[in-house]
């Protein structure tokens, strides 16, 4: 982690780190700010998984996708974390009805839950090269966030990337080593998504004009490119691309492509022709901001709106 300043006309002033004073507190931060921080709604604390299993899975949770969310927590780096969360996911996995159950009871009898892709989210103070290993090797969606607490009540939260088998990546580094490795890393990670979601890249594709295919395709490399924590998570009716939340939802049509940014339309200023204020407007996917994309100047013009919206939820 790099240091924290805080900054006035009297010069700097180094940030002191803290300490949470237990597991609950930190918990309780996050299911308090859970739709601000990872665009989901609280479904229960300290869920029982029965007399057989003897556990508690600290926050279970409802994305803005809606997919079940996981969430452990420690105070210390530890790879009991990761072994605890792995052993969870196959708990959840296996008691789809349970958490049904406690999300209707909880947010509404009307939800619509994505079993495709089951997040798992561990947060701590750091992970060991143990832990980073391993999740690298598993593939599966669990997400290593490392958290620090500064005086002054701020918290900073990053996500850590965990780099896939090194036998692996060497394999596909001496096939691009010509290559741009933004685009390689790009690719590898659409590759990933490929392999594990019930739903496709390529199924958006399907059936639609070449030109739209190469916008999208297009949309795809710029959004994956701001990052190396960017993810893509293909869903029935849009794309999303996120960080800890959703930042671009894109849905793909025959004749243009239509992109939900998560922007709020208050706060942008003068709207691009193409765009317009969708917060009261029924649309598949998140955000409040929609641009209509028919050709590649009106691309060009867009990736600013995008990388905004990737700013703004913390990329």
């Amino acid at each position: 982690m790099m240091p924290l300043f805080r900054c006035s006309k009297n010069g700097a002033r180094r940030l002191n780190l803290l300490r949470f004073r237990s597991e609950k507190d930190l918990q309780t931060l996050i299911e308090h700010n859970l739709e601000t921080i990872f665009g989901a709604r609280l479904v229960a604390t300290e869920f029982s998984t029965g007399a057989k299993h003897a556990g508690r899975i600290d926050s279970l949770a409802l994305d803005e996708n809606e997919n079940p969310v996981i969430i452990e927590y420690k105070l210390v780096e530890s790879s009991d974390l990761v072994n605890q969360s792995l052993f969870y996911l196959s708990w959840l996995d296996d008691h789809k009805a349970d958490f049904e159950l406690a999300a209707r009871k909880r947010l509404g009898e009307n939800l619509e839950i994505d079993w495709d892709k089951i997040r798992v989210i561990c947060i701590a103070p750091g992970f060991k090269k143990y832990d980073l290993h391993a999740v690298g090797m598993i593939g599966a969606n669990i997400e290593l966030w490392q958290y620090q607490l500064y005086d002054g009540d701020l918290v900073s939260l990053e996500k850590v990337f965990p780099k896939a088998n090194s036998d692996i990546a060497s394999i596909g580094n001496k096939k691009n080593e010509k290559k741009n490795p933004v685009m390689v890393e790009a690719g590898k990670k659409a590759a990933e998504t490929r392999r594990t979601a019930v739903h496709s890249f390529e199924q958006h594709l399907s059936g639609k004009d070449v030109a739209v295919v190469e916008l999208v395709k297009s949309i795809r490399d710029f959004s994956l490119g701001l990052a190396e924590t960017v993810e893509e998570s293909p869903k029935k009716f849009y794309i999303a691309y996120k960080v800890s939340q959703n930042f671009l939802c894109v849905e793909v049509q025959k004749k243009k492509v239509s992109l939900f940014l998560k922007l709020d339309p208050k706060l942008c200023g003068k709207l691009p022709s193409n765009a317009r204020d969708v917060s009261k407007i029924g649309h598949y996917g998140t955000g409040d901001v929609e641009l209509t994309i028919t050709s590649h100047d009106e691309l060009e013009s867009s990736k600013d709106w995008i990388r905004r919206a990737f700013e703004n939820v913390g990329g």
